[in-house]
């Protein structure tokens, strides 16, 4: 079946690696969550604890469970699942990942992705210019749809 992938294997040492970069991530968007939004750092520690374990849950999920299932999926009803209101937690895990701010996830996934990139620089040089036109008209199709939708958006709040 396309849909089954028994290759995944669970091991202790891919654990430890997720948990080491979880840990990472979360004390970089601790870090720019006080300093971008003024959130304390220990205010705002339970929530990002709670995030990465929802992170953690789902990459073990993912492998645990022999579909081709991308660990997104995991992670997003996970969350739902801890955030509705009929779980018993939601109002806890509400509470506490409300003091992460988003925006300061969003910047350190970005600039991850940003070295990510740069770490295959050679790769992106070597493409010829059709692709580099076509990369650069998705870049900028990309930033200019964001900027659509947050506008909709801002104006449907009421904010702008």
């Amino acid at each position: 079946m396309k849909f089954i992938d028994k290759t995944k294997q669970l091991n202790l040492k891919m654990i430890i690696g997720w948990i080491t970069l979880l840990l990472l991530f979360s004390v970089l968007i601790l870090i720019a969550n006080q300093v971008g939004y003024s959130t304390p750092f220990l205010e705002a520690l339970p929530g990002m604890l709670i995030l990465s374990l929802i992170g953690l849950l789902g990459f073990i999920l993912e492998r645990l469970i022999p579909l081709k299932i991308p660990v997104i999926i995991y992670i997003s009803v996970i969350g739902m699942i801890i955030a509705t209101p009929i779980s018993p937690i939601s109002t806890f895990i509400i509470e506490y990942t409300n003091k992460v701010n988003l925006l300061s996830m969003s910047t350190v996934i970005l600039a991850y992705s940003g070295v990510a990139i740069g770490r295959h620089w050679n790769e992106f040089k070597s493409m010829s210019w059709r692709g580099i036109i076509v990369v650069a008209f998705v870049v900028f199709g990309t930033y200019i749809g964001s900027a659509i939708v947050a506008q909709i958006i801002l104006k449907m709040q009421g904010i702008i």
